[in-house]
């Protein structure tokens, strides 16, 4: 059913998806893909929509990256940044490494390098080799590793050439962050455009590194709270996408927990478990799953257990068009939350 702010946005001359998905009050939790590998590597603009397939330097690694992906089923978040005339130097790429440390972990775990443009494709491939627990050799790039671990870095997707969304929405949060928030981090904080990374209809998205949590319908109002967290955690809820660490339905259930828990419960190691789910036809989603959230708390594992029910349907807009598409989207609540030990 279409609301009236929809039925305006709809017959509006530019449709974006994120202003459909926003004003029918889509809940953007539980929609952060499960990653275990980022792999992150500088490609100056224009992006093509089919950047992965067009560039050639990225074709060359794609046998390797869906070998890892498809054969092997291993959970890596491949993205491209836009060179910055401050960060970056012509001539070099940066390829920037996160993986997940531990069952139970915080946060990802980074390595970065600078390498003559002509050595890129080379490292990358050393990095695939070594996820396929080939033997590789990564002590030729050693010279090149940059020692960043210190450093935070925000990543919005401004890929207009995926959705229009993307650049409309995105471009003024990356520009307000990079302009205000970066300079004033003493080099503790870096912004960068990305290619697409999903969700476009939740635009702006934002992936915020190491931590790995994902954001969307980003406002500027929000970006102070976000960057230096000198607030309630509840002013985030409606933007959290969730924590990539997890799965779906353990996301949601993340989401009431670090409510409860405030700031902290970031910095604790923790891992998701889905304990049961209702059996589904492919191509639907399930109206209910448990799960168990493990977690240490100063040396101490706890765990929480919660159901994840359905509580209400919302037409959405997958993507940008003049001629916009609208689907259900089932929107979840955890409808029971307990602390088990």
């Amino acid at each position: 059913m279409q609301t009236q702010h929809t039925h305006e946005l709809l017959t509006a001359d530019c449709r974006f998806c994120s202003l459909v998905s926003k004003a029918n009050g889509e809940d953007p939790i539980g929609t952060a893909d499960t990653c275990d590998h980022w792999l992150i590597m500088e490609i100056s603009q224009p992006w093509p929509q089919e950047i992965f397939e067009k560039n050639p330097i990225i074709r060359g690694l794609m046998g390797l990256f869906q070998e890892l992906v498809f054969n092997h089923g291993v959970k890596l978040k491949p993205i491209l940044i836009a060179p910055d005339r401050e960060y970056s130097y012509p001539g070099f790429t940066r390829v920037l490494y996160y993986y997940r440390p531990a069952k139970l972990f915080s946060q990802f775990e980074k390595q970065e390098f600078i390498v003559p443009e002509t050595k890129s494709a080379a490292l990358v491939t050393a990095i695939f080799q070594q996820l396929l627990q080939q033997p590789n050799d990564l002590s030729e790039f050693q010279q090149y590793q940059q020692q960043t671990s210190d450093i935070r870095e925000l990543m919005v997707c401004t890929h207009a050439q995926v959705d229009l969304a993307c650049g409309r929405f995105g471009n003024p949060i990356y520009r307000q962050l990079r302009k205000e928030y970066a300079p004033a981090s003493n080099g503790k904080l870096r912004v960068w455009q990305t290619t697409h990374f999903g969700g476009h209809q939740f635009a702006p998205t934002l992936i915020d590194l190491p931590q790995g949590c994902l954001w969307g319908h980003l406002e500027a109002d929000v970006l102070d709270l976000l960057v230096q967290r000198n607030g309630s955690v509840s002013g985030l809820r409606q933007y959290y996408r969730g924590w990539t660490g997890l799965s779906e339905f353990e996301q949601i259930a993340e989401r009431e927990i670090w409510m409860q828990s405030g700031w902290s419960w970031l910095d604790y190691l923790k891992a998701g478990k889905v304990l049961a789910m209702e059996e589904v036809v492919q191509g639907h989603n399930p109206d209910w799953a448990e799960v168990r959230i493990d977690f240490v708390d100063g040396g101490k594992t706890s765990a929480y257990e919660a159901r994840i029910e359905v509580c209400s349907e919302v037409m959405s807009a997958l993507n940008s068009a003049k001629e916009m598409e609208l689907k259900a989207v089932k929107q979840y609540c955890v409808s029971h939350l307990v602390k088990v030990k």
